[in-house]
C-alpha cells in the first residue's frame, strides 16, 4: 500500500499528475508512490490525489501532426449536433444529446 499524507504535508520530490504536467512531465509508467488525502466535512470521504516521483517522471511527448489532427477531429465531433449537423461552436451537453436550439424546439 502507498504512503498516505495529509493535504499540504507531502514530502518534496513528489507531485500529482497536474503538477507534473505543469513542469512539462508525465508519470511515464511508474507506479503510484503515495496518496494525498484532503479531508472534507460532514463525514464525506476525503479527496484523494495520487503522487509520483518527480525524478522518475519523463518529458511530455510532443504533439505530432497526426495527434493534432485526431484531437481536432474528436473536438469537432463533440461540437457537431446530430440533429441539424452543424458545428455549434461549443461542446454539446451529453444530458441534452443535441444542441440547445434543437433541444428547445417544440416536439411535434
Amino acid at each position: 500500500m502507498a504512503d498516505v499524507y495529509r493535504w499540504h504535508l507531502a514530502p518534496d520530490g513528489l507531485a500529482t499528475r497536474r503538477q507534473l504536467r505543469a513542469l512539462g512531465l508525465r508519470p511515464g509508467g511508474q507506479d503510484v508512490v503515495a496518496e494525498l488525502h484532503r479531508p472534507r466535512r460532514r463525514g464525506r470521504a476525503p479527496l484523494v490525489a495520487y503522487l509520483y516521483r518527480i525524478e522518475q517522471a519523463r518529458p511530455v511527448r510532443p504533439m505530432t501532426p497526426g495527434r493534432a489532427a485526431a484531437l481536432a477531429a474528436a473536438m469537432r465531433a463533440r461540437r457537431t449536433c446530430p440533429n441539424c449537423r452543424t458545428d455549434v461552436g461549443y461542446c454539446i451537453p451529453r444530458s441534452l444529446g443535441m444542441c440547445v436550439p434543437c433541444h428547445d424546439l417544440p416536439q411535434s
